[in-house]
C-alpha cells in the first residue's frame, strides 16, 4: 500500500472516531422505559473509543504491518536487549549513562531487599520513613543544587499531584505545546486556565504573559529541560527572565535532561549557567539516568515540605520501595563520581545526530542529546520501518499519530553512554537505507495503482 493510500486509510479511520463521538454525543437520553435491561457486566467493546482502537488494529492487519509494541525482552535493557533469544543493537533505552545493571547499582539494591524487603507497606506519612528515603531525597537535592526534595512512586503521578494541587482556579499556567502528558493531566486536575505557547518559542510567551499574567492571582510556566519527542530544549536562561519579568513560577521537568545536558550531567541549568534556585520547582524521574521507578520534585526546602504533608498523590500513596531507593541512590553517587559517563554520552549523541544528517535523514529540531527522531511521515510507515529495522538487528520503535502529527511520525532514538560508535554507524546506514527502500516500494505501488485506474 502507497503513501497516498495509506494516508486516505487514516483520515478514513479519523473521520470514523468523530463520527463514533457524534453519534454519541447526538443520541437522545433514554426514557425509563427505554432503558437496556440491566447486565451483570459490561461489555467493553461498546465503548468508542475501544471500536476505533480495534479499527486501527484492523488496518494495520490489512497492511501486513506487525504490531512493533509490547515486544518480550529477556534480560537486561542496555545498549544490546535480547528478544527470542537473538540480540539486537538496542536504541530503546533510557539507560542513559550505562547505570542500569551496573553491579555497584544492583548490589545497593540486593542490600537493601536483605534489610527492608520489597516494600514500606505503607505511605511514609502512616509507617514513617526508613533511612534511605531521606538519603534518596539528600541526594537528588544536591545533584540539582537547590534546598531538598521529595520522592514519589511515579513520575507520571509526581506531576499530576504537583502541578493538581498547587494550582488551582484563578491561576494561569502556561506550557510548552510539547509537554508531556502528565503536564497536562495536572493542569486539567488543578482546575486553572492552561494557555499553550507553540513549541520552543519564548517570543510567544512572553505575548501570552504580557497579555494574561495580570489577569490571575498566579502564574505558572513549565518547561521540559529536554523535550522527549525532538530532543531539543528551551533557553533556559530567557526563560528565568520572563518569569522573573512578569513575577511568575517556572517549572522545568527534568525527566530527559537530569544525567545528560551539563558538562557534569547536572541537567539544563548547568548546561546554561544558570543557577538552580532561580527556578521554583524542578521535576525529575528516577528511571533513566538513576536507573530506578518513581519521580521526584525538587526545590526549596518550604516547597518540598509542604508537599510531603498535603499533595494527594504523595500522602495517599505508598512510599517507595528499599530496592528502588538504593539503587537511585548509587547511580547518584556515580553520575557524580563517573563525569566520563556523561561526556560518553554526549559525544555519541552528537555523532548519531552527524552521520544522521550526513545521510539525508530527517533529524528535526533534534541538538544530539540522547534523543534523536528520524522523521518518516506517516504512522504506517513509521511502524513498517521500525519492524525491517528489527528484522535487521535494530531495536527502535516508532513514535506514531496520536502521540504526535501524522506527517511528524517517526523513529526515536534513545542514544546512551553504552554504544560503540559501530552500532551507532550501523544503526544510522540502516535506517537511512531502510527508509529508502520503504518509499521506493511506496512509489511502485502507487504507479501500480494509477495504472489501474
Amino acid at each position: 500500500m502507497g503513501a497516498d493510500d495509506r494516508a486516505k486509510l487514516m483520515d478514513s479511520l479519523k473521520a470514523g472516531r468523530r463520527s463514533a463521538r457524534t453519534r454519541q454525543s447526538e443520541r437522545p437520553a433514554a426514557t425509563p422505559q427505554e432503558r437496556p435491561v440491566k447486565r451483570k457486566v459490561f461489555d467493553f467493546k461498546e465503548l468508542p473509543q475501544i471500536q476505533q482502537l480495534q479499527m486501527h488494529r484492523a488496518a494495520a492487519n490489512m497492511m501486513g504491518i506487525e504490531n512493533p509494541f509490547f515486544r518480550p525482552h529477556d534480560g537486561l535493557a542496555a545498549g544490546t536487549s535480547q528478544i527470542d533469544n537473538a540480540v539486537y543493537d538496542n536504541f530503546a533505552s533510557y539507560n542513559y549513562i550505562g547505570l542500569n545493571g551496573h553491579p555497584e547499582v544492583t548490589g545497593a539494591a540486593q542490600r537493601a531487599v536483605e534489610q527492608y524487603g520489597t516494600s514500606v507497606s505503607a505511605s511514609r506519612v502512616v509507617a514513617g520513613e526508613r533511612p534511605f528515603h531521606r538519603e534518596l531525597e539528600q541526594s537528588l537535592a544536591r545533584v540539582h543544587g537547590v534546598e531538598s526534595a521529595i520522592v514519589m512512586v511515579s513520575g507520571h503521578a509526581t506531576n499530576v499531584t504537583t502541578i493538581g494541587h498547587l494550582m488551582q482556579k484563578g491561576d494561569l499556567v502556561l506550557t510548552d505545546a510539547y509537554v508531556h502528558n502528565s503536564i497536562s493531566e495536572g493542569v486539567r486536575l488543578s482546575g486553572a486556565t492552561r494557555m499553550n505557547f507553540p513549541h520552543n518559542d519564548l517570543e510567544a510567551l512572553e505575548r501570552l504573559l504580557s497579555e494574561h499574567r495580570h489577569k490571575f492571582e498566579r502564574t505558572l510556566i513549565i518547561v521540559e529541560g529536554l523535550y522527549s519527542m525532538d530532543g531539543d530544549f528551551p533557553d533556559l536562561k530567557k526563560v528565568v527572565r520572563l518569569k522573573q519579568s512578569y513575577d511568575a513560577w517556572l517549572m522545568v521537568d527534568e525527566a530527559h535532561s537530569i544525567g545528560v545536558l551539563g558538562k557534569t550531567g547536572k541537567g539544563i541549568a548547568e548546561h546554561f549557567g544558570v543557577d538552580p534556585n532561580e527556578v521554583e520547582v524542578w521535576m525529575g524521574t528516577l528511571s533513566k539516568t538513576f536507573s530506578s521507578c518513581g519521580g521526584y520534585i525538587a526545590g526549596s526546602k518550604v516547597l518540598c515540605d509542604y508537599l510531603k504533608v498535603s499533595a494527594p498523590g504523595f500522602v495517599y500513596s505508598v512510599g517507595l520501595s528499599a530496592p528502588l531507593g538504593a539503587a537511585a541512590i548509587e547511580s547518584c553517587r556515580l553520575l557524580e563520581k563517573e563525569p566520563e559517563r556523561v561526556a560518553k554520552l554526549q559525544s555519541n549523541g552528537k555523532l548519531f545526530l552527524k552521520l544522521a544528517k550526513a545521510a539525508g535523514l530527517d533529524t528535526g529540531p533534534s541538538e544530539g542529546y540522547a534523543v534523536v527522531p528520524i522523521i518518516v511521515g506517516d504512522s504506517a510507515g513509521a511502524a513498517t520501518l521500525s519492524n525491517r529495522l528489527l528484522a535487521r538487528g535494530i531495536n527502535a520503535l516508532p513514535i506514531i499519530f496520536p502521540a504526535v502529527p501524522e506527517k511528524s511520525a517517526r523513529i526515536r532514538f534513545f542514544v546512551t553512554s553504552e554504544h560503540t560508535e559501530d552500532q551507532i554507524a550501523r544503526a544510522v546506514q540502516t535506517t537511512a537505507a531502510e527508509l529508502d527502500a520503504l518509499r521506493a516500494d511506496g512509489n511502485a505501488v502507487d504507479r501500480l495503482i494509477k495504472a489501474a485506474r
